[in-house]
């Protein structure tokens, strides 16, 4: 079935709490149909922890998880999706398992218990040279000490409601002489030590060895299945960068999944990086989509104000790529150490030598990378270039930086040098600076780059008409499990460029009635604040509690004052004071007034951006719960449940404006899939006095898209004169059912929406 739209629900088993599983599926399907979807998009669906509220740390990769409903479950929800018209996309997981309980995982399980001899010791990326006597380093207890209070429970180490296996034959004698006979170490979890390849830093997700076809069999005997019988027709991949070999498994996975499946990566892409067009994949999972739609509507003459406010509150944001170097060097040599010096041990068992400056080499080198990892074909030129801006940079490197290219010449050195990479840089943007860059917080965003200050309306079309050449199928999207900020809070708080005069008078008023703890704490606060305030000013309990929840994972991913390994409780104590000084004080009416005047703006660009994700080259997918304004922050607060009675209600009652902008794009490019999947891109420039206002585009020779942009400036001129030529032909706009043809004033073509969706009438 060919996949023209996805709509991803996030699956959670009764143990989560919060349980949403195939059965709940089903009863959303008559739904979906109608909202217009071609396909479910589901989380992970393959057995994880118990309790798991994501399914990513998948326990059995052979087995559906019966928390969900089991294969019986995911059959039923495949059967009424195909009778309604519907196919289904899964999400995956090849890079790891979940071990954070070893006896929940059969394969983990054996491997701790016999060591090397076990038939899954090849399964996992071991460093069996890190301890003296081969044992496994397991960084699980809360102080080495620990050991002491171990005990024998039969075949099985305890420590509290913690388990371990014994091996056979070892099991006599207290808990510290029978640990010592094992096969596995356990260590206090601050000595940043592991004895296993993990995901990023997180030890209770042991990496796979995926390069191994008897490895890649074992976790896609299941995946196969929903292939051979017709149970889905297209997968997403989660973080294929941490493989040893993306371009190799991506390979085994299409020969496994046939020629017509649709493959999607989680593939984050750096502004100026480009896809390998060699990978036999639809492309990415949207995150430089999110980019662009969202940043057009970004205005490029607030940088200047809101660069002089964050500078004004003790930073210095031409530092910040300075400061981006210095935190993945930190990530590397701090977060990462453990897979440095495992790196380190493999150059040295490469080429026989060692150099003291070794490990800073690969941190400074790996700062001056500005992707996840080299090795795609497309990358070639990026090491090298990379090499020689640090030598450049740092000449009392390049002995050992020769070293390090001597020993490139192995491929274990490569892969691991290209892991590392990927870590350090996710680490250190993604779940650092995103937290401390306090500008314009909308620009945040995974896959997105903050220094570049939106996206132009060149750069749009450009890669929009590259998308449409290159990557016709790849997938689209404005919010996703792991955004930061939910699309309707980006497109809000990014209003604030087309105001930041009137912002940082706002702030600095407030920060006299509510002084933060911090002055950038308080300016990175003071913008999530606002993207979520309620236009009626109605702080409920419930937003309460998430703004505490939210700035406390921020300031700890910040990690400036306070860490998630060692909590600094004043400070965190003084932040969660003054937000509830800002909620109950007067600050809150100003919020509110000022929410009043711009939400109409920020609900604008909300409109616009999400009828380009519906329009533009590519697949478009709608994040749970996201045709109806939202309000999420960063996860888990994204992934709420969601009121789908109330979704229910406005789908019949079309008058939501963001549900008739999803409905009828979806329902359009269903009626018309030649258009969308096969048809080109042309941008329609408009004229006049404010057509830099103006955002159009031609999908094949029947479909014209516009949005509005930086209405804030339009609010007193009005359009005047501002014109959009259509093509000839007569042309209704699906969302208000207005006929529009010849030179069109951009008053009359927004009169009702901030957008439109324009159908040639005669073809």
């Amino acid at each position: 079935m060919t996949i023209i739209s996805t709509y991803r629900l996030q699956m959670r088993g009764p143990a989560s709490g919060e349980a949403f599983t195939f059965a709940d599926a089903e009863n959303l399907v008559d739904y979906l149909a109608e909202l217009g979807i071609s396909h479910l998009y589901l989380s992970p669906i393959l057995t994880a922890g118990e309790g798991s509220s994501h399914g990513y740390d998948v326990t059995d990769p052979t087995t559906i998880s019966a928390e969900l409903g089991g294969p019986e479950g995911f059959r039923r929800l495949a059967d009424k999706a195909r009778a309604a018209g519907l196919g289904i996309v899964v999400d995956i997981v090849p890079n790891h398992v979940g071990v954070d309980e070893p006896s929940e995982n059969r394969w983990w399980w054996d491997l701790l218990t016999h060591g090397r001899g076990s038939e899954y010791a090849p399964y996992f990326d071991i460093d069996w040279t890190l301890d003296p006597d081969g044992r496994i380093v397991l960084p699980v207890l809360g102080s080495d000490d620990d050991i002491a209070d171990l005990t024998v429970d039969g075949d099985m180490l305890r420590l509290g409601d913690r388990r371990w296996p014994i091996a056979p034959g070892t099991g006599d004698g207290d808990g510290p002489q029978v640990h010592d006979r094992q096969h596995y170490k356990l260590i206090g979890w601050r000595n940043n030590v592991c004895g296993y390849r993990r995901f990023f830093s997180i030890t209770s997700l042991a990496g796979l060895r995926q390069e191994d076809q008897t490895v890649f069999a074992a976790t896609h005997v299941e995946v196969k299945r929903w292939f051979t019988e017709g149970l889905v027709d297209g997968i997403r991949i989660d973080h294929p960068d941490g493989l040893s070999d993306p371009p190799g498994y991506l390979a085994s996975l299409r020969e496994l999944a046939g020629p017509e499946a649709w493959i999607v990566i989680e593939k984050i892409l750096a502004v100026d990086e480009a896809l390998d067009t060699s990978l036999p994949v639809a492309g990415t999972t949207g995150y430089d989509a999110l980019r662009e739609n969202g940043g057009l509507f970004v205005d490029p003459s607030g940088a200047e104000s809101l660069t002089d406010l964050v500078d004004s509150a003790g930073a210095d944001y031409a530092d910040t790529p300075d400061e981006a170097r210095r935190l993945k060097i930190d990530a590397v040599t701090t977060t990462l150490s453990s897979e440095l010096a495992r790196l380190r041990r493999t150059v040295v068992s490469a080429t026989g030598r060692d150099h003291t400056a070794l490990p800073e080499a690969i941190a400074v080198l790996l700062s001056h990378i500005g992707v996840y990892r080299s090795d795609y074909q497309a990358l070639s030129a990026v090491l090298p270039v990379a090499l020689g801006e640090t030598v450049a940079s740092r000449p009392d490197l390049a002995d050992p930086l020769a070293l390090l290219s001597t020993a490139l010449g192995h491929r274990e050195v490569e892969v691991r040098l290209q892991q590392l990479c990927g870590a350090a840089t996710a680490k250190s943007m993604e779940d650092c600076l995103f937290y401390r860059d306090a500008r314009l917080v909308s620009l945040n965003e995974v896959g997105g780059e903050p220094e570049y200050f939106g996206v132009s309306a060149g750069e749009f079309h450009q890669r929009a008409a590259v998308r449409a050449t290159l990557w016709p199928s790849a997938m689209t999207t404005l919010t996703t499990h792991d955004t930061k900020r939910g699309e309707d809070v980006r497109a809000r708080i990014g209003v604030l460029s087309q105001v930041p005069s009137l912002w940082a008078e706002m702030v600095r008023g407030w920060e006299l009635s509510a002084p933060p703890p911090d002055a950038i704490t308080g300016l990175f606060l003071w913008q999530n604040i606002f993207g979520v305030w309620p236009v009626d000013g109605v702080v409920s309990d419930e937003l309460r509690q998430r703004l505490h929840d939210y700035a406390e994972k921020a300031i700890r991913e910040a990690s400036l004052h306070t860490t998630w390994n060692e909590p600094d409780e004043a400070f965190e104590g003084a932040v969660h004071t003054w937000l509830d000084t800002v909620f109950d004080g007067p600050v809150a009416l100003e919020l509110t007034a000022l929410v009043g005047r711009l939400d109409p703006h920020g609900r604008n660009d909300s409109l616009g951006q999400k009828l380009l994700a519906l329009t533009t080259p590519g697949i478009p997918d709608i994040y749970q719960g996201t045709e109806l304004w939202e309000d999420s922050l960063v996860d888990p607060d994204n992934r709420r449940p969601v009121d789908y009675g109330a979704r229910r209600q406005e789908l019949g009652a079309g008058e939501h404006p963001k549900m008739r902008v999803v409905r009828s794009a979806l329902h359009l490019r269903r009626e018309r899939p030649e258009t969308f999947l096969r048809g080109g891109y042309q941008p329609v420039l408009a004229a006049g006095d404010h057509a830099e206002h103006v955002v159009s585009f031609l999908r094949g020779d029947d479909v014209l898209v516009a949005a509005s942009r930086w209405t804030v400036r339009l609010a007193d001129s009005g359009w005047g004169d501002t014109v959009l030529d259509l093509p000839d032909g007569s042309w209704t706009d699906r969302l208000t059912g207005t006929d529009h043809s010849g030179s069109t004033n951009a008053s009359t073509l927004f009169a009702e929406l901030p957008v439109a969706l324009l159908v040639r009438a005669d073809v």
